[in-house]
């Protein structure tokens, strides 16, 4: 059996599957200020409520705990807990006229720090060199790092998801120079771009020591609960990751709650291709599945301010969901969040929200009645027909063809969105709908991706896709999937008409089944 937990603005959901994907057990717990105390919450209610409907007799009957985290975004959003981080960029004679940090925002860039090196070094889209590494140039940035008491390095190279041999070396040296050092290397993360690829490296750089804070204390909380199982993070491309890659990684967290949403919406309605409207507390995510996936974003996506080119979920997101500020015929886009069973006036508070008028309208049986039966019937319903038409055009926007879509509903907030969407026919909700992001967590499958630029010649490309096939399966194994489940679930090749020599643009991505006799336990 498995626990999956999702962690959202204003909910934390848990639920607990057995092997064969059917939930035994599920609760919905709000969310705390310190997330961890909410997690910790949210497993003991659960695991109380799995012994009362004898889901389950022993905690050791559990495999693994997968928990999807808002603490990373919300850490680099509210600018607390960041790590001062140097960067260092491999480019000269390259680059100079556009320096690291270029165009982020003033209080992120104070947070986590100017300091920043230029040094020789970097490739050519081909792997050839665009200048020479110098190690004693390296040596001496070490020296300056240690000297102003730094503990994070951003490494990042032109280039480098091409060839990482530099990013590697200069990594090898900086830390020789200074102990403990903790290191990030752009190939790790991001994809071809170099100052997308070179902030999501950054951002990563410093959340390293919150990701030690935040790991052990998940960890110590499972503990707590009596849980040895090995807990895993989910990542926000629908897989998930143990926890020594999540110390290592935390910046692939970012957007993970609204991918489980994703994933545990069509894994409920049973379908591989479909929109889905993820409706929580504080917003809703509208978002398109394709193959059991979501489809992902272009190739730069913003977060906090920065622009980043790692992998995320194509969403449209809404200030819409059940603790939405109500003012007047007017709505959102501000929230009262996970404060709603205190400040909705259904619960005695003193906002209108959107859940009061949906309890007026009679779509939810929430809280008491009584407190919202003042509200006019024709306000009300102008109100919740301007939220429903607000996300059909949302639906509309994401659609790429004029096809017939399923749209399916999910979400604690979903009783917003009616039966029937303009333009929209086939609306379902499936059973278990309220915590289809904890169900998203709780079905992922470990991944592995190759993002890289290849020169395919005339009778080379079967050759080279391969090649490249084998290593997303290799690199999804390494990460903890099991052999012989591993897939290739998405091909992408895009010629660079650019570039001279054939070269295109190559991600593969293959996914397989969680091998937990391989994880590391609580």
């Amino acid at each position: 059996m498995r626990i999956g937990i999702d962690v959202g603005g204003t909910n934390t959901d848990a639920v607990l599957l057995s092997a064969a994907n059917r939930l035994l057990a599920s609760v919905k717990t709000p969310t705390t200020p310190d997330v961890t105390d909410g997690v910790a919450w949210a497993v003991n209610d659960l695991l109380a409520a799995a012994a009362a409907a004898g889901a389950i007799e022993r905690i050791d009957d559990l495999q693994a705990v997968m928990i999807g985290t808002t603490h990373f975004t919300n850490a680099i959003v509210e600018r607390r807990g960041l790590t001062p981080t140097a960067v260092v960029r491999l480019a000269l004679p390259a680059t100079a006229a556009l320096p690291p940090l270029v165009g982020w925002p003033k209080q992120l860039r104070e947070a986590v720090g100017t300091q920043h090196y230029l040094v020789h070094g970097g490739y050519e889209y081909d792997g050839s060199e665009l200048a020479t590494m110098d190690p004693d140039e390296l040596k001496r940035v070490a020296a300056d790092v240690a000297g102003r008491g730094l503990r994070s390095v951003a490494v990042t190279s032109v280039f480098a998801p091409v060839n990482s041999e530099m990013e590697l070396r200069a990594a090898e040296i900086l830390r020789a120079e200074v102990p403990d050092l903790a290191v990030s290397c752009s190939h790790e993360f991001g994809r071809i771009g170099l100052l997308e690829r070179e902030n999501a490296t950054v951002l990563n750089a410093a959340l390293v020591d919150l990701a030690g804070r935040i790991v052990d204390g998940l960890t110590a909380a499972l503990r707590n609960a009596g849980i040895r199982a090995p807990l895993l993070l989910s990542q926000n491309d629908g897989t998930v990751m143990d926890v020594e890659y999540a110390r290592r990684f935390p910046v692939a967290t970012f957007a993970s709650g609204p991918t489980n949403s994703m994933r545990g919406a069509a894994f409920l309605a049973g379908l591989d291709e479909c929109a889905v409207v993820d409706v929580g507390g504080t917003t809703a995510d509208i978002g398109i599945v394709t193959g059991g996936f979501p489809r992902e974003a272009g190739a730069v996506t913003e977060l906090a301010g920065v622009r980043t080119n790692f992998r995320m979920p194509d969403l449209l997101s809404l200030g819409i969901g059940g603790g939405t500020r109500v003012r007047g015929n007017d709505f959102g886009p501000d929230s009262v969040g996970y404060e709603l069973t205190e400040r909705s006036l259904v619960f005695g508070g003193t906002e209108l929200t959107l859940t009061d008028l949906a309890v007026r309208a009679g779509m939810i049986d929430l809280g008491d009645p009584d407190l919202v039966a003042h509200l006019e019937s024709v306000r009300v319903a102008g109100v919740l027909a301007a939220v429903a038409e607000r996300i059909a055009e949302a639906v509309d926007r994401m659609r790429t063809s004029s096809a017939p879509l399923p749209v399916v509903v999910v979400g604690g907030g979903s009783m917003l969105v009616p039966e029937a969407l303009t333009g929209l026919e086939d609306i379902r909700r499936p059973e278990h709908y309220a915590v289809a992001n904890a169900v998203g967590a709780a079905i992922a499958e470990v991944g592995g991706e190759v993002d890289r630029v290849f020169q395919v010649d005339s009778g080379t490309r079967d050759r080279i896709l391969a090649e490249v096939k084998q290593e997303a399966v290799a690199r999804a194994e390494n990460a903890g999937a099991k052999a012989g489940t591993v897939r290739v679930v998405d091909v992408e090749e895009v010629p660079l008409a650019y570039l001279p020599g054939g070269a295109t643009r190559i991600r593969v991505k293959a996914v397989g089944r969680l091998d937990v006799t391989r994880m590391v336990h609580a």
